[in-house]
């Protein structure tokens, strides 16, 4: 296993899988803002999830320079930050350590190898987690995750042990692209329509004209991965976005906790990238186009 695991990010999703592998016993520091800092320095990180409620006890810093002990990184920085980020950690991280993407998206680690030159692993991350509060950890469903990537099978292999150390059910995956992209479609079917809707995940599957919008996203989601070479199952991903919702009801999308925060979005990563990708390949895919202009709109209207 990895000796130390520092959180580059350290927000719901950094919290919680960094949580889990301080609570596991590893040595974890999570690189997070002031507030969030302080209050993990004071009192522990309190998570509070769907099987436990503690204080756990781990590192916590405000700085880069953090990274430079690790030997495991995890990139859990937004999407918009994401090379800026990858660039400022490379810098400090040792040179036998290893830096995975848990991030929105899907091509976060093709923007950091085409920007920096090195090999990230790509994870895709199922979670439903929120910081209500400084040091505050909500988590509200799954946790598991999926890996893959250009690095070699023993790198990955670690990473899975790591995180199974810490109860983190993880996957090694040679088809990581084709997960990446399934996940995709679960956040284009839900974060906008959560987002401008202030819905809940299982009011609007239970809602016959948002989930007939959801069916909509996520054919075209498919038609687009199909362009690029991405084998989707359309009866698949909508059987999965209809179970997405009753698996996690009371999941109040992260954009739509962007939008309340007053903080720019991840919809350029979202739909924006359906729909840039759609539109690169001559593949309509209005519905995504649609739900990214609304979202933008209600992003400038925040900013104003």
């Amino acid at each position: 296993m990895f000796k130390h695991v520092v959180v580059v990010g350290a927000g719901a999703v950094g919290c919680y899988y960094g949580g889990m592998l301080a609570r596991a016993g590893l040595k974890v520091t999570l690189i997070a803002r002031p507030l969030h800092v302080e209050a993990i320095q004071r009192d522990g990180l309190t998570m509070d999830t769907t099987t436990f409620k503690e204080q756990v006890k781990v590192g916590a810093a405000t700085e880069m320079d953090a990274v430079k002990d690790g030997d495991l990184i995890l990139l859990c920085v937004k999407t918009l930050d994401t090379v800026t980020a990858a660039k400022q950690a490379r810098a400090m991280m040792r040179p036998d350590a290893v830096m995975v993407s848990m991030q929105n998206g899907v091509d976060n680690a093709e923007r950091i190898k085409d920007e920096l030159g090195f090999d990230v692993v790509s994870a895709a991350v199922y979670v439903a987690a929120a910081m209500p509060a400084p040091g505050y950890l909500k988590h509200n469903g799954r946790g598991d995750l999926v890996i893959g990537g250009d690095v070699a099978d023993d790198v990955l292999a670690k990473i899975a042990a790591t995180f199974a150390h810490g109860g983190i059910p993880c996957k090694v995956s040679k088809t990581v692209a084709q997960e990446m992209w399934t996940k995709l479609v679960m956040n284009a079917t839900y974060n906008a329509l959560s987002a401008l809707t202030g819905c809940t995940y299982g009011v609007l599957v239970n809602d016959p004209g948002a989930l007939d919008i959801m069916m909509r996203l996520a054919a075209e989601c498919v038609d687009v991965a199909k362009a690029k070479g991405i084998a989707l199952d359309l009866a698949d991903m909508q059987d999965r976005v209809r179970k997405l919702g009753p698996a996690m009801p009371g999941t109040l999308s992260s954009t739509q906790q962007d939008l309340a925060r007053g903080k720019p979005t991840e919809i350029d990563s979202l739909n924006g990238y359906v729909a840039a990708q759609g539109q690169k390949y001559n593949v309509p895919a209005p519905m995504n186009a649609a739900m990214h202009s609304l979202v933008k709109l209600r992003e400038a209207r925040k900013a104003g």
